[in-house]
């Protein structure tokens, strides 16, 4: 009988494309995938990989039992989610990822009630990008995922994946409190031409947006400093150093010496989580995704512009 795991990391091989990146995903060692593959080769009795210059490759054996092992493994997971819907508990290990700021924002309640629930279910939080956790979530490497999209760039969803809404997340202008317009109720972004600003690195969604944004409201960003924490934008807000746009989600604590004023029209990006369908009836992601709704409706209230 194929043993599962070493065909999980021949599937990883084959979707990653090498040992080394097989192993960041699985979240194991190099030599531990080479010796489930070289198992496997025993196991079938067929060569599966070949020495590809300082890498490998997969042989056309191994890539036929690939693509049966994805199938395999599609199958595994269905059943152990009717399995746990059957027995009705909330119990097993669930990996969730979320972008630093519902990481910061929203799980800590979440979890914190999840535990108090259910103590039987481990949930291990990952902290990364959207781009990377929607991946994931649809290879399999997690089971839940927390991601954003603001409204005028929309995150692309794999086929396969189910969604729930958790929360509209607005965003303010923050400025230094010495700032000429620091005492408006609200302000056109189209106000702040010459501003120099704080913006995520290149590449990000967040950096995207905010040039977007900027530029749609005719005011051509000058980018004076880069850095990917919200937390990090306001301390350089603070400083003097510029102006940032920042979600009101998970930007506390906030440091003296800044003012938000609410943009016109109104900023904002919708929080998201996903799961894949196919595992739709496990009850623990089913108290998950409740326990986040509840996480979000609580908080949503008291982000308020401070």
């Amino acid at each position: 009988m194929l043993d599962l795991n070493r065909l999980k990391a021949l599937h990883a091989v084959h979707v990653y494309g090498s040992v080394g990146a097989a192993a960041d995903a699985l979240m194991v060692t190099p030599s531990a995938v080479s010796q489930q593959i070289a198992k496997l080769e025993r196991e079938t009795g067929a060569r599966l990989v070949e020495r590809n210059g300082r890498g490998v490759r997969l042989t056309d054996a191994a890539g036929l039992l690939a693509e049966h092992a994805e199938r395999i493994l599609a199958l595994v997971e269905t059943a152990e989610a009717d399995f746990e819907a059957l027995r009705g508990q909330v119990v097993g290990r669930l990996n969730v990822g979320a972008f630093p700021t519902a990481a910061r924002g929203l799980m800590p309640a979440a979890l914190a009630e999840l535990r108090e629930r259910h103590p039987d279910l481990l949930i291990q939080l990952y902290e990364r990008e959207p781009e990377r956790v929607i991946r994931e979530v649809a290879r399999g490497e997690l089971d839940l995922v927390i991601v954003q999209d603001w409204l005028n760039r929309p995150i692309a969803i794999p086929e396969g994946l189910s969604r729930k809404s958790l929360l509209e997340d607005v965003a303010d202008v923050a400025v230094p409190a010495d700032h000429p317009l620091a005492g408006h109720k609200e302000i056109a972004l189209s106000a702040l031409q010459g501003e120099r600003w704080i913006s995520s690195t290149p590449g990000t969604i967040c950096h995207d947006w905010l040039v977007f944004t900027l530029r749609s409201a005719e005011v051509e960003p000058e980018i004076a400093c880069m850095a990917d924490e919200y937390p990090t934008h306001l301390a350089l807000v603070a400083a003097g150093l510029g102006c940032a746009i920042v979600p009101r989600m998970g930007r506390d604590p906030v440091p003296d010496g800044i003012r938000f004023i609410p943009i016109r029209p109104g900023q904002s990006r919708r929080i998201y989580a996903l799961w894949r369908t196919d595992a739709a009836r496990r009850p623990a992601i089913r108290a998950t995704v409740e326990a986040l709704v509840r996480s979000s409706s609580r908080h949503e209230n008291a982000w308020a512009v401070t």
